[in-house]
């Protein structure tokens, strides 16, 4: 068994973390030799792996969920914001640049090479190579210069899922509206959805589920429920305020 997927989805906190990591713990369960990828991340909640490369902590809680040792690989870009506008660009582990947003662009084309290699030597190794996209696909004023999403999936050839957050509001409209933006060839590669965090009776999504297929053409894998308790640290600043923080003296 030989395969890569990239788990999108409709915004940040969407769930793409925990269903990498649901996919990769029951891949192993199987035992199949699976692994964690996501080419970029921001996120100032690092991990430092045994030959001390630093990688998000989301690809080292993967790792742990497919049962093997977290590597730079699994994280090969890794973005740490130093202010609204400026990062600390982390390759492979180790520090290398900083960047505002702006000049960021003018690196992307090699980072993005140094994510398809980091890639292709995790699918050398593994079996199965479960990858997290980052943010949206559907952000198509950075499309140009895409490392993690659906630039990503046009180079290396990636059937792509994307999850939408129930919990919300408007996910048929999101699910809908992320595929509308997408370019033809990007819209290809987009084999089908899930839906995230949901909460109450799954039959009432019966008819959006039936009506986002007939104006789609592409199933809804699954619907997920909302699990409480998963305090997973977080990637950026849309989950600060889900969190309940007690008030200061």
């Amino acid at each position: 068994m030989r395969g890569t997927l990239l788990v999108a989805g409709t915004g940040s906190d969407a769930g793409k973390s925990v269903l990498v990591a649901g996919l990769c713990r029951w891949l192993s369960r199987q035992g199949v030799k699976v692994a964690p990828f996501k080419a970029q991340n921001m996120s100032l909640n690092s991990f430092v792996t045994l030959d001390g490369a630093e990688i998000g902590r989301a690809q080292a809680m993967q790792a742990a969920a497919a049962g093997i040792e977290p590597t730079a690989d699994m994280n090969p870009v890794l973005l740490k914001p130093g202010s609204d506008r400026r990062s600390q660009v982390v390759v492979l582990g180790h520090p290398e640049a900083e960047a505002d947003a702006v000049g960021y662009r003018s690196h992307a084309p090699r980072l993005r090479q140094v994510a398809l290699d980091s890639l292709a030597r995790l699918r050398d190794a593994y079996d199965v190579v479960i990858c997290e996209g980052a943010g949206s696909p559907a952000e198509i004023n950075l499309r140009d210069t895409d490392v993690a999403n659906m630039g990503l999936a046009r180079a290396a050839g990636l059937p792509v899922i994307v999850a939408g957050d129930i919990d919300r509001g408007g996910v048929f409209a999101a699910i809908y509206g992320t595929l509308a933006l997408l370019a033809p060839d990007d819209q290809a590669l987009i084999c089908g959805f899930v839906i995230n965090k949901f909460r109450g009776a799954p039959e009432l999504l019966d008819g959006g589920l039936a009506m986002l297929r007939q104006l789609t053409g592409r199933p809804v894998y699954g619907v997920l429920p909302w699990q409480e308790g998963l305090w997973l640290d977080a990637e950026d600043s849309l989950s600060l305020a889900s969190r309940d923080f007690e008030p200061g003296p």
